[in-house]
């Protein structure tokens, strides 16, 4: 067998004791589940994992482990249907390379010799009615004698016939201090390089969750090789390659900063506190991880792209979650979808998964008995349910336009640490998101009236603000070519031009705002009407709620 990365040395100095006994417990972790197994005479073991050498290695301790304490030696055989069956110094056993010779070889082995069979990759022959028989019949058998087989697939494919025969493992991938002994060990491969420490380690290890042992040990290596160093953006683009995989969720790379979002100040202030909670440090100032905030608001207020903003802030993975990919294929894939989206999110932890108009992927939840059979309620009783209990570092980011078609489940507290009222943006938001479209599209705010074009933008999203300025600039171009300059005047014009939502939509946004005055927590720094120049009433009835912008 394949050898455990060689320990982290230890030495006086308390921190890398502290990581040495973190590495080991960790391993402890890994092999109890199995030891206690073994010790309870299960004879059918399903192990779920992709690493077939890291599991391998773990039942290597618990046999060494039972060998030091108590003097019990055991066999140790290894099985595939390419190499046969052979023991750990590579001899075969014989013409086994047949699952049903292998099956038999273990059926008539001695009954008083202790052994351990490892099969690789027996999933795809299950589906052979004589293998599933002599597989009851090795259960049966092996409850007489001192010996448990091992099934190691990266899939969990169990026929109905043997559910009561097997016990299944979800081998679980290499934590912090696994991951921090690989990258010591990486570091230490090119003379004259040295692991990062401190604050830096911490980042590059947490990035590297959810990779098996291989997947950070290669990763770590590009990344020398790469740029030289240990770099976090060569370790995500790592994970994008998983999710991608997994057709569910979509990776998203953005280079949105929150100094692109005109207004939302208490969303943002609020998310920039929450930037360091993933630490171990902020764990051992006893806080616990935020699991996710439900943005509620107008249409074009900027929920997308705080949701995107945030990914690059903290830089994790924003994985987005389609809920029509989970309800498309076929009958009862749907449930399995999303099992499927939650352990993906979970797997590259941690990170962040965005969840667009939820009020629309959950809307026939109501109905579901009637129209699906109650797949939609199934599903979104699943992911309800892994919101509220989850333990994972997965920051949920939900954004909904229209509360009366959301859930009455999904505003229970617990499920979301806030929920925000992203509202019409403000007279001083408005000032802030005209500058900043101006001066993303190569203009310089500071020879515009920007207060002039903040009372005229009034009632206006930020996307309906955005869209004025590059109307303007079209009208513009079409006029005089590349030697057009955008004034003051054609910016006024292209916003009088707008019909925006707010007077479309008045009475469901008048609605809205009633709902989330006691029931949301405002998006935006309070901002008070009488304040303005000559006490004019710009903005349009936000006496009420506060509100939020966009850029």
């Amino acid at each position: 067998m394949q050898g455990v990365a060689p320990a982290i040395a230890l030495s006086s100095q308390p921190k890398e004791v502290a990581e040495e006994v973190a590495r080991q417990a960790a391993l402890r972790r890994v092999d109890k589940d199995i030891e206690h197994l073994m010790r309870a005479r299960y004879p059918l073991i399903y192990i779920l994992s992709s690493e077939e050498a890291r599991v391998e290695e773990s039942i290597g301790r618990v046999l060494q482990g039972r060998e030091k304490d108590k003097g019990v030696k055991t066999k140790f055989y290894t099985w595939s249907v390419t190499e046969g069956v052979r023991l750990p110094g590579g001899e075969q056993q014989g013409d086994s390379n047949d699952p049903l010779k292998v099956l038999k070889f273990i059926l008539e082995a001695r009954k008083d010799e202790r052994a351990v069979f490892i099969l690789r990759d027996l999933h795809p022959y299950q589906k052979n009615p004589e293998v599933v028989r002599r597989l009851r019949d090795l259960a049966r058998h092996l409850k007489e004698t001192l010996k448990t087989v091992f099934l190691i697939s990266p899939l969990l494919m169990i026929p109905p016939e043997l559910d009561k025969e097997i016990a299944v493992v979800e081998y679980p991938l290499p934590e912090l201090a696994e991951i921090g002994t690989i990258l010591d060990r990486v570091g230490s491969m090119v003379p004259g390089k040295t692991a990062p420490a401190g604050e830096e380690r911490e980042h590059i290890v947490e990035a590297a969750l959810g990779l098996t042992y291989n997947e950070a040990e290669n990763v770590f290596s590009k990344s020398l090789v790469q740029t030289g160093g240990f770099d976090i953006d060569v370790i995500l683009s790592e994970k994008e390659r998983i999710v991608r995989k997994s057709g569910v969720l979509e990776f998203f790379r953005t280079q949105q900063k929150m100094d692109d979002i005109g207004g939302l100040g208490e969303l943002k202030s609020w998310l920039l506190k929450r930037q360091a909670a993933f630490s171990e440090e902020a764990r051992a100032f006893g806080l616990p991880r935020p699991k996710g905030i439900l943005m509620i608001g107008i249409p074009g207020g900027g929920k997308s792209l705080t949701a995107k903003a945030v990914g690059a802030l903290w830089r994790m993975p924003l994985l987005r979650l389609d809920v029509g990919k989970v309800f498309a294929g076929i009958v009862g894939s749907s449930e399995e979808n999303m099992r499927r989206a939650i352990q993906m999110a979970e797997a590259v932890a941690p990170s962040i998964l965005w969840v667009d108009e939820l009020e629309k992927g959950f809307s026939g939840t109501g109905s579901s008995n009637n129209s699906d059979g109650g797949t939609a309620a199934r599903v979104f009783g699943s992911f309800i349910t892994w919101l509220q209990e989850k333990t994972s570092p997965v920051f949920v980011i939900a954004t909904a336009n229209n509360v009366d078609e959301l859930p009455p489940e999904m505003m229970r507290k617990g499920r979301f640490d806030e929920i925000f009222f992203v509202d019409l943006p403000s007279l001083p938001e408005r000032r802030e998101i005209v500058g900043i479209h101006l001066k993303r599209r190569g203009r310089d705010p500071a020879l515009f009236n920007l207060d002039l074009l903040a009372e005229k933008a009034d009632g206006m999203t930020g996307a309906e603000i955005e869209q004025a300025v590059v109307s303007a600039l079209f009208d513009e171009y079409a006029a005089h070519g590349s030697k057009g300059v955008l004034s003051d005047e054609g910016l006024v014009k292209s916003l009088t031009e707008t019909v925006p939502l707010s007077k479309t939509m008045k009475e469901k946004i008048a609605t809205l705002r009633t709902w989330c005055r006691t029931r949301a927590r405002p998006a935006s720094v309070p901002y008070a009407i009488a304040e303005q120049p000559g006490g004019r009433a710009l903005d349009m009835d936000l006496q009420a709620t506060p509100a939020a912008g966009k850029s």
